[in-house]
């Protein structure tokens, strides 16, 4: 499984390359907007560090200016991945990135259905947001299983990008169902190498250590 880290923030992103744990980036505007700085700029940043895929959004909603968007990121580096929101318009869009070797990441995906769609038209990732199921009720983590056995059903080149990540459980679930990809905030990944009884061991090695002659 791939590990891509949901943010904007620069220092984040550095921390997590530095544990190896960075596959790729994600990022929207209101991530963006955190940061206080301009969008190309952010992008840039992030891809100095990060060789993996950098998902940059569209703000548009019609196919034409979606891709004079994704065009223009797409040009900028050769790892920014364009983020296209499962409408109509953007799914043209989206086969229309395709056709262009351009690579592109679907996202607000909340059923099976808009998944099969988002892969007939080309996707390279699908984005599923399981946190945002769960906090109306649904299980998020059924919606991946889903979607992962319709892809293989079909053989889909498209990943499934399992979004909305909101604590470990949902990223061992994913791992579990076979999804390609986690993207997750910092906190998440660094909760990932959490255990009690880690800790407790470390203490009890370093207490030991004191009474080891020197």
């Amino acid at each position: 499984m791939k590990f891509i880290i949901d943010t904007a923030d620069i220092k984040e992103v550095r921390e997590a390359a530095a544990m190896g744990l960075v596959d790729g980036v994600t990022t929207n505007p209101s991530l963006v907007a955190k940061t206080g700085k301009k969008f190309r700029e952010v992008l840039l940043e992030i891809c100095d560090v990060v060789k993996g895929p950098v998902s940059a959004e569209v703000v548009s909603t019609n196919h034409d200016d979606m891709m004079r968007e994704a065009r223009e990121y797409a040009a900028l580096r050769p790892n920014i991945v364009v983020k296209i929101p499962l409408i109509p318009e953007g799914l043209k869009a989206v086969r229309t990135c395709a056709d262009e070797g351009i690579k592109t990441n679907v996202t607000l995906c909340f059923s099976a259905t808009q998944a099969l769609l988002a892969a007939k038209a080309g996707a390279t990732y699908i984005s599923p947001f399981i946190g945002r199921l769960d906090d109306i009720s649904t299980d998020g983590m059924q919606l991946i299983e889903e979607i992962v056995q319709i892809y293989d059903n079909y053989g889909f080149a498209t990943e499934v990008l399992v979004a909305s990540v909101r604590h470990p459980m949902h990223v061992h679930q994913a791992a579990r169902i076979g999804a390609h990809v986690a993207t997750c905030p910092l906190a998440v990944l660094l909760q990932l190498c959490k255990h009690p009884l880690t800790d407790l061991g470390l203490q009890k090695f370093l207490s030991d250590w004191e009474k080891v002659p020197k």
